[in-house]
């Protein structure tokens, strides 16, 4: 049986690093944002759930910047299917990484699955949302084994300014009991 150190709160984030389409590469130990960077882990371009979701990712965008939090969404497709979805959904303001191997998704803790059409990749990871503190501290984490079942993006907005005034604390590290 193989045993994997999962994603968990109040823990060091996993190692991070992924092509961008810019040609750059981005690594999670290198951001410094003011408050969180923000990871969201989709399918991938055959999924209508995802397109939906970095759209509405894309509309809070902004206000996310301004709250502190730096933005990025991650999938395992490859460079032509990322820009495929960059180009045909409204996510302009995103930044697109591409190319994550099964290995960083099972650090991850993120479910994988194997295509049931043709539309789909070979293998490919589930949704993941994980806010991550500029020390790199995992402080929230969601992950999901369908494409359904994600966080309301937009309740995000506001929760910024709760957590900077009342200094809420990370939970759910608790992994043994």
């Amino acid at each position: 049986m193989n045993t994997v150190k999962r994603a968990t709160p109040k823990s060091e984030a996993p190692e991070l690093k992924v092509n961008l389409l810019n040609g750059e590469s981005w690594e999670l130990k290198e951001q410094n944002p003011d408050f969180f960077t923000m990871v969201i882990f989709y399918r991938g371009l055959h999924c209508p759930l995802c397109k939906k979701y970095l759209e509405k990712l894309n509309d809070i965008h902004d206000d996310l910047i301004a709250k502190g939090v730096s933005v990025i969404a991650i999938s395992m497709d490859e460079v032509a299917r990322a820009r495929k979805s960059k180009m045909a959904w409204n996510i302009d303001k995103l930044t697109l990484g591409y190319g994550m191997n099964k290995a960083t998704a099972a650090e991850w803790g993120l479910f994988l699955s194997k295509a049931i059409s043709a539309s789909e990749p070979e293998l490919f990871s589930e949704p993941g949302l994980f806010l991550i503190k500029p020390n790199n501290e995992i402080y929230y984490a969601n992950t999901s084994s369908n494409p359904w079942g994600r966080p309301f993006l937009p309740s995000f907005v506001q929760l910024m300014d709760f957590l900077k005034q009342s200094g809420y604390p990370a939970r759910g590290e608790v992994r043994e009991i």
